[in-house]
């Protein structure tokens, strides 16, 4: 199975392109590369049916976010707060992810 190449991060704030939660924002709360998914804080929540268990003794209907397309979202910069493409340029000989918009470097320098 091949990595799908995502342009977000676990933690990054994104805003939902297409769907039934379209135009919605929240953070990236799991990222897939594998599967090229991504799960949304707040964002395509879904009804699971599940039987009593240790973690929901009650059992019942369960409202939980679930995993959606990474292409179906796009990262909001965090200098500018618009929804933004991803530009990859060289700082200190690092690869970083910045504002196609207003050309201001995404990553945080740890």
């Amino acid at each position: 199975m091949a990595f799908v190449k995502m342009n977000v991060k676990k933690g990054d704030t994104v805003v939902v392109l297409s769907g039934k939660d379209k135009g919605k924002q929240g953070k990236v709360v799991t990222a897939m590369p594998k599967k090229g998914k991504v799960v949304v804080e707040g964002v395509n929540k879904v009804k699971r049916h599940t039987k009593p268990n240790q973690k929901a003794p009650q059992g019942g209907i369960l409202v939980k976010e679930a995993p959606m397309h990474a292409c179906k979202v796009m990262l909001v910069c965090p200098a500018c707060s618009k929804a933004t493409r991803v530009a990859h340029k060289e700082v200190n000989g690092k690869m970083v992810r910045a504002c196609k918009k207003c050309g201001e470097v995404i990553d945080q320098t740890k």
